[in-house]
C-alpha cells in the first residue's frame, strides 16, 4: 500500500520562476497503520516553462573551472544570505513536468545525479519508441510530482517528497535511424569532431535515447532511475550509466559557487540570463527543425581529474592554471569572486599575472569567438584503478541552441593551449537533441514521433 503523497497547489500555465511556494491545503493524511493524521510538508514548486530572463539565473554559480567547454549558466542559482533553505524543507520542493522547456536544463544543481542512454531493442522502430516515450513522460510526471508510478514503483523513495526530480529527455544520432526519421535529423546532431585530448570510451557514449536524472535526495534520484528502467520494457536496454552528486543545498552557511574535486570554486564566469541567453540555449520556436520548438542541444562528456598530478602542485602553481584564487574564486589580479579579470596586468617583473594559457583566461567567451553555452555538472567518484589512482572527476553537461556554434568552437580553442589540459582527460562523450518540454496530455518528443 502506497502512503498518500501531500496534494500539491499547482501554478497557473506559461509563468514560472524557480522559488515558488505552493502550499498545500489539505489535512495531512491519515497514516494508514495508526489512523493519525501524519504531518505534511507544503510542496514547494520550482518553474519550468515561460522562465523570465531576469529570474532565469539570478546570480547563480556552478562552476568557474569549464574542463573542457568554456563559460555556460549557473546550475546553483545564489539566493541572498538569508534565503537559506533549511534542510528539513529538501523533500518539498517540486519541480513541474509540464511547460515550454524540459526541467533539468536551467533548473538549480542537484546533489544527486544519474546520466543514462538506452539503445532501442532489435525490431523497435518509431511505433515502439512513441509508446516508450509516452510511457516515460507519464512517469516522469508522476515522480517529479512526488506521486508513485502506476504499476511500477519499487518504494525506494516511499517516504520522501519530490525533492526537486527532474527527468529530462534526449535523442542521439542513431535514434533517427532507428526509427525511419533521418529527414527529420537535425544537422546540429552531426558527430563532434575529435579532439586532441580525447581518450573516449566508445562504449560509454552516444545512445538513440539519453535521460539526465537529478533530485537532492540518493534515494528520490535512484527510484526515479530504476522505474524508468523497468518502464523501457523490451522496447530497450540501458547502453551505459553514470552517477554523479554535488554538494547538498544548505550544506554552506550561505549559497555559494560549488567547488569541484580539485578544490576550485567553479563556476563564477557563467552567463547571466540576458536578452541572448535564452538565444543561445534553446531552439526559438521558429526554428528548424520544427520539432525541436524551445528544444536545446546538449554535449555529455566523462572528464576524468588526474587527482594525483594535481595535488603534487603548490596552491600557487594550482591558481596559475586557472587564473582565480582557490579560497575565494576571485581573480589573481585581485578583488571579489565576480570582479573581472584585467587580462593585460602585470607583476614587478613585467610577467602577466594571469598566465597566457590560464583555463580563466582562454576558456573566456570573447576569446571563442563569443560562444555562450549553459553548463551545469556533477561530480563523480568510481572507485580506484588496480595501481590505486582514483577514477574521479566531472560529469560535464552542457546546453546550446546549436553545439557547432557552442561546444565545438570553445573545445577547439581549450585544446589548443589550455593549461588544465595536462590535468583531465576527456574520456566519454554523446550529443543529444532534447525536444522542447511537454504540454498537458503530451509526451516529450510527440511532435516528431507523430508528424
Amino acid at each position: 500500500m502506497h502512503i498518500r503523497r501531500p496534494v500539491v497547489t499547482r501554478r497557473a500555465a506559461g509563468h514560472a520562476d524557480w522559488l515558488v511556494r505552493a502550499v498545500s491545503e489539505q489535512p495531512p493524511p491519515v497514516d494508514p497503520h495508526s489512523g493519525s493524521r501524519r504531518p505534511s510538508l507544503p510542496v514547494r514548486v520550482k518553474g519550468a516553462s515561460g522562465v523570465s530572463r531576469r529570474q532565469l539565473l539570478g546570480t547563480a554559480g556552478a562552476t568557474g573551472m569549464l574542463l573542457g567547454a568554456a563559460a555556460g549558466v549557473a546550475g546553483h542559482a545564489a539566493a541572498a544570505p538569508g534565503n537559506v533553505t533549511p534542510l528539513t524543507t529538501l523533500g518539498s520542493d517540486r519541480s513541474p513536468f509540464h511547460g515550454t522547456y524540459q526541467s533539468g536544463i536551467t533548473s538549480e544543481l542537484q546533489s544527486r545525479g544519474h546520466l543514462l542512454a538506452f539503445d532501442l531493442a532489435a525490431g523497435a522502430g518509431r511505433r515502439e519508441a512513441a509508446a516508450l516515450m509516452r510511457r516515460w513522460s507519464a512517469t516522469a510526471a508522476r515522480l517529479m510530482a512526488g506521486e508513485p508510478a502506476d504499476g511500477g514503483d519499487i518504494d525506494v523513495a516511499r517516504d520522501a517528497g519530490p525533492s526537486s526530480l527532474t527527468v529530462t529527455f534526449g535523442f542521439g544520432h542513431s535514434f533517427f535511424d532507428r526509427t525511419g526519421l533521418q529527414h527529420q535529423r537535425p544537422r546540429a546532431l552531426d558527430p563532434l569532431p575529435d579532439f586532441s585530448s580525447d581518450r573516449l570510451d566508445k562504449a560509454r557514449g552516444n545512445g538513440d535515447l539519453w535521460v539526465q536524472i537529478g533530485a537532492n535526495d540518493a534515494l528520490v534520484a535512484f527510484n526515479a532511475m530504476r522505474v524508468i528502467q523497468r518502464n523501457a520494457g523490451p522496447a530497450a536496454r540501458v547502453r551505459w550509466q553514470m552517477n554523479g552528486f554535488n554538494r547538498s543545498p544548505g550544506a554552506t552557511a550561505h549559497p555559494m559557487t560549488a567547488r569541484n574535486l580539485m578544490g576550485q570554486i567553479d563556476g563564477t564566469r557563467n552567463p547571466r540570463g540576458d536578452d541572448d541567453f535564452e538565444k543561445s540555449v534553446f531552439v526559438p520556436a521558429d526554428g528548424e527543425p520544427d520539432w525541436m520548438a524551445n528544444g536545446s542541444y546538449v554535449v555529455i562528456r566523462r572528464i576524468r581529474m588526474l587527482l594525483d598530478d594535481w595535488e603534487k602542485l603548490s596552491r600557487r602553481d594550482q591558481e596559475k592554471v586557472i587564473g582565480r584564487r582557490k579560497s575565494d574564486g576571485a581573480p589573481l589580479t585581485g578583488g571579489a569572486e565576480t570582479t573581472a579579470i584585467e587580462l593585460e596586468k602585470t607583476d614587478a617583473e613585467g610577467n602577466l599575472v594571469v598566465p597566457i594559457n590560464a583555463h580563466a583566461r582562454v576558456s573566456r567567451p570573447d576569446y571563442n569567438q563569443g560562444a555562450t553555452i549553459l553548463r551545469r555538472m556533477f561530480s563523480y567518484h568510481d572507485g580506484h584503478d588496480k595501481d590505486g589512482t582514483p577514477d574521479a572527476g566531472m560529469l560535464f553537461v552542457c546546453w546550446q541552441a546549436d553545439p557547432l556554434r557552442g561546444f565545438v568552437p570553445v573545445q577547439r580553442h581549450l585544446d589548443r593551449g589550455d593549461a588544465l589540459s595536462q590535468y583531465i582527460r576527456h574520456e566519454a562523450s554523446g550529443l543529444y537533441a532534447v525536444p522542447g518540454g511537454a504540454a498537458d496530455g503530451e509526451y516529450v518528443g510527440q511532435r516528431l514521433l507523430e508528424a
